[in-house]
């Protein structure tokens, strides 16, 4: 099989392609801005991608004909998606067109990773029949995404929605919760830490797994792709802090009027991952073995 990654320099890229280097019945198409942030194994190949480029995203797809894409590329920072409307639809949505399109022209299955963001956190967690109501545009955005992958004609597709996903990797462009807070604390910084949001954390490893478990089964439809445990940031910054021994006086518990920020977060999330354990045998790791995870690969 011919699998094509596009964002493969991202976090998720870089896990998923660790995992398929132990598939080498699986060619993989790595792509992304620039040079290629790690070592390929040795079932994969380079190429740069622009995906708000349709030209060359068409010519690509049509040169290595992938029988399944994995759609990783995305503008994710929240509040940079609110203040620049213009860059945010031109990764989050307009891509997605140009994707599916050339996805439809070479008859590839094409898996979309989605968000949590998608929902106004009025009645969380959600199923994959949750009642979309998005609060930012990063979420109308992805939103937006997952209509175009569904109304796409003669496609097959999926859909993987994820939420608040943690890890470490190569040249990360933005951290996470685990690696702010540990580098915050050994640093002596208080810290503030919003206890009125709710989310379900994911190991990358683990949205890497259940995405080539959809990839290679070919599985059509939404599947909700996070973590187990439903906890607030300040729940997991204390967890983070007894994992690495340090001082859980420096966070302080705050609500989110605490912080002004331009786009709204939702207050309680979090993703019923049913489906995916049934469908998929998906068994993502607790929080708990996350942080261990994540601590053993940073040495």
């Amino acid at each position: 099989m011919k699998l094509l990654i596009t964002g493969a320099n991202g976090l998720l890229g870089q896990k998923l392609l660790a995992q398929l280097g132990s598939q080498p019945h699986i060619h993989v198409v790595a792509t992304g801005l620039g040079a290629a942030r790690v070592p390929l194994p040795p079932n994969a190949q380079w190429a740069q991608l622009n995906v708000t480029d349709p030209a060359a995203l068409q010519a690509l797809l049509l040169r290595h004909r992938p029988e399944v894409v994995i759609h990783t590329a995305a503008m994710t920072n929240v509040d940079l998606c609110q203040t620049d409307h213009a860059a945010c639809r031109a990764l989050n949505v307009n891509a997605v067109q140009y994707l599916a399109d050339a996805c439809v022209q070479i008859n590839a299955y094409l898996l979309h990773v989605s968000t949590d963001f998608i929902f106004d956190g009025a009645a969380g967690p959600y199923t994959e029949e949750g009642v979309p109501n998005p609060l930012s545009f990063y979420g109308h955005s992805k939103l937006d995404a997952e209509r175009i992958v569904q109304a796409q004609p003669d496609l097959r597709w999926a859909i993987a929605r994820t939420i608040l996903v943690y890890g470490t990797a190569q040249d990360m462009s933005r951290s996470n919760i685990i690696l702010w807070v540990k580098s915050s604390l050994e640093a002596g910084k208080k810290i503030q830490v919003v206890d009125d949001q709710w989310r379900t954390p994911t190991l990358a490893e683990d949205l890497a797994d259940g995405c080539l478990r959809l990839a290679t089964t070919q599985a059509e439809g939404i599947f909700n792709i996070g973590g187990p445990d439903l906890l607030t940031p300040h729940q997991m910054a204390l967890a983070t802090a007894a994992y690495f021994k340090l001082d859980k006086s420096l966070i302080e518990q705050v609500d989110g009027t605490r912080f002004t920020q331009p786009a709204q977060r939702p207050a309680r999330t979090g993703l019923v991952i049913d489906k995916a354990r049934q469908v998929l045998g998906y068994a993502p790791h607790t929080f708990a073995e996350g942080i261990a995870i994540l601590a053993s690969q940073m040495g």
